[in-house]
């Protein structure tokens, strides 16, 4: 795995080779960026993974044409875990409390990562009330160090 965009997508390289591929993680919703524990939680995640090799899982394609995979490291379930350490949400779904539903009951009461404060937003209700993160600012020449 080589970079970590937020906590619940990642850029992979095939080990066979070919082109690096975006991927969401299915099953959980991570802080946006600009969100509060969004940088912690895009930090989890690439603490856990950054030059690892990962096993995917492609289960389908969002609205966006994204592929939604399963991921695994050394065994683990990536989407599991980090709803386990209170770095994502349980995706909610019409009347489903998500895959990880579990796993974020007991995040909450041992109040881990995001969870530790009692005021965490659900992304959804966030991008909901403030819309996309904003691009970071493009770098321009004049702003790069000279040599």
């Amino acid at each position: 795995m080589t970079r970590v965009p937020d906590g619940d997508t990642l850029w992979v390289k095939p080990l066979a080779g070919g082109t690096y591929r975006k991927l969401r993680l299915d099953g959980v919703d991570a802080p946006e960026i600009c969100q509060d524990g969004g940088v912690a939680s895009r930090e989890a995640l690439a603490g856990r993974l950054l030059e690892q090799t990962v096993t995917v899982t492609e289960r389908r394609r969002d609205d966006y044409g994204r592929a939604l995979v399963r991921l695994k490291h050394r065994g683990d379930d990536v989407a599991g875990w980090l709803v386990r350490e209170g770095w994502a949400w349980s995706y909610r779904w019409r009347h489903s409390d998500g895959p990880f539903a579990i796993e974020e009951v007991l995040a909450r009461k041992d109040r881990k990562g995001i969870f530790a404060s009692a005021g965490a937003e659900n992304p959804r209700d966030f991008r909901k009330r403030h819309g996309p993160c904003p691009m970071p600012p493009r770098s321009s020449a004049k702003d790069q160090p000279s040599r």
